[in-house]
């Protein structure tokens, strides 16, 4: 692939990631999507389009409201830079694998958006959508099943891990675990499906406790503190989008 073909891409990551930004806001605000054009997140005016240019308009404007001056979130910056770098090492990475299949570079770009959706939701507000959950499991079920994965993997992925949620919800009544972590567990399953789908799993709880203890040792939060699990699954289950197969394989290796 040409450099046009990146160069594309690049600037479709950017482009996603800065609707994904204001998406996630207006949800938050129950504002629709097709209400009027961006706007401040403070002063509601409505942006010029020379302020809405992905990181170029952030970076001008030194990232506060050209009228009001209150600070722009950085997260905006980083989900646009963050995208378009992702976006671009999918698109290298099919290009590049031994047989590229441009419906798996779809299938990762959308199931990298809900990942980003779900991530920044769920740090900012801790609450895990439901609509993104099962719009995502209907794809992850309908890619997967077009490129002829195993539709029992794939069940038994998503009735294995939300069901391990479940019991947790059920056990402790809620205060461990929440309903939005047990329906996350079913598009994982059919995401990642059986048993790269563990594997996520892993990722998520030792992410989480490592970076839980450190909040705790930097006196950040305590041991009570509620943690924003929706982000560390999403974490797993992207990196196990990728690499899942291949981190089974090695692993399959040392049971022999």
């Amino acid at each position: 692939m040409g450099a046009l073909f990146y160069v594309i891409v690049f600037l479709l990551g950017l482009s996603v990631g800065s609707f994904l930004n204001a998406w996630v806001w207006r949800k938050r605000e129950n504002v629709r999507i097709v209400q009027g054009r961006s706007m401040c997140l403070f002063c509601h005016r409505q942006l010029e389009w020379y302020e809405n240019i992905p990181v170029v308009s952030f970076l001008a404007l030194k990232g506060k409201c050209s009228v009001c001056k209150n600070i722009i979130p950085i997260h905006y910056l980083c989900v646009e830079v963050s995208m378009a770098l992702t976006f671009l090492f999918l698109a290298w990475s099919t290009v590049h694998s031994a047989n590229p299949n441009f419906v798996i570079l779809i299938r990762n770009l959308i199931f990298t958006s809900l990942l980003v959706v779900i991530f920044i939701y769920d740090l900012l507000y801790q609450e895990i959508l439901s609509g993104v959950v099962w719009f995502g499991a209907f794809m992850g079920l309908f890619f997967n099943f077009y490129l002829d994965y195993s539709l029992t993997a794939l069940l038994v992925g998503a009735i294995a891990v939300s069901g391990f949620f479940f019991f947790q919800f059920i056990v402790s009544k809620g205060r461990w675990i929440g309903g939005g972590d047990v329906r996350l567990g079913v598009l994982m399953g059919v995401w990642l499906g059986w048993p790269v789908v563990v594997v996520a799993l892993v990722m998520a709880y030792v992410s989480g406790a490592l970076v839980g203890l450190f909040l705790v040792t930097c006196k950040k939060k305590t041991l009570a503190s509620s943690t924003p699990f929706g982000t560390y699954l999403a974490m797993g289950t992207f990196i196990c989008m990728i690499w899942g197969q291949d981190i089974v394989q090695w692993y399959a290796q040392f049971l022999r």
